[in-house]
């Protein structure tokens, strides 16, 4: 099945301008084309069209790959009274004594998470299986990383960094040239704002043409 996804503005990573109501065509897991909306729901009318707002970009690459799904503790929400919600690290991790069950559920829901933030892919080598599966599972890739960033690690991929240096890869020049349907959507009115207010804004992010993450 062909799916619009259309925005306010559509980003596309590189040094093409930003296109206000731009729109995605997706076909299965590919890109096929990329333009105003109005063309491409002319060119495709049988198409269903998913229409998000804000700001469509390229998805996000989380630096912090091993320090947030291997080296914390994401808490089931029906853990929330004893543990809180907050992922928890170093002495406090300890103390939990993690079985590779629990640790494997906490690495789906710290991946849930990452996606909630726009993340498609994390940085970082994962040796855990669970975690490693986790990660699989829901589709992101895992990318190389030769050095520690410097700020904290968050589950903004945006924290300390601009949307430039966050984006994973550029949306396809031409749409057409069988790249995976990878993006995620911001409530926020332009890139500026997304970069203020974090990506804690993101409503939808789709992965490989499956949307893994709606917000509304």
């Amino acid at each position: 099945m062909l799916t619009i996804h259309t925005a306010g503005l559509l980003v596309t990573g590189d040094r093409r301008p930003a296109l206000p109501d731009g729109a995605v065509l997706v076909d299965g897991r590919a890109c096929a084309a990329m333009g105003p909306y109005e063309e491409l729901v002319a060119a495709h009318p049988t198409a269903r069209v998913r229409r998000w707002p804000g700001l469509l970009t390229p998805g996000l690459l989380n630096p912090y790959g091993p320090e947030l799904l291997e080296q914390a503790y994401h808490p089931d929400p029906r853990e929330a009274d004893e543990l809180g919600t907050r992922p928890i690290v170093g002495e406090a991790l300890a103390e939990l004594a993690l079985s590779d069950t629990r640790r494997g559920a906490s690495a789906r829901r710290g991946v849930q998470r990452m996606l909630a933030h726009g993340t498609v892919a994390v940085a970082g080598t994962l040796t855990r299986p669970a975690v490693v599966d986790a990660v699989y599972r829901a589709g992101l890739t895992q990318e190389e990383r030769f050095e520690r960033p410097e700020s904290p690690p968050s589950l903004d991929p945006l924290a300390g960094r601009s949307l430039a240096e966050a984006m994973l890869m550029p949306l396809p020049p031409d749409g057409d040239d069988g790249r995976d349907a990878t993006f995620a959507v911001f409530d926020v009115p332009d890139e500026a704002a997304l970069v203020e207010r974090g990506a804690g804004t993101c409503v939808a992010t789709v992965v490989a043409g499956r949307l893994v993450h709606r917000r509304r």
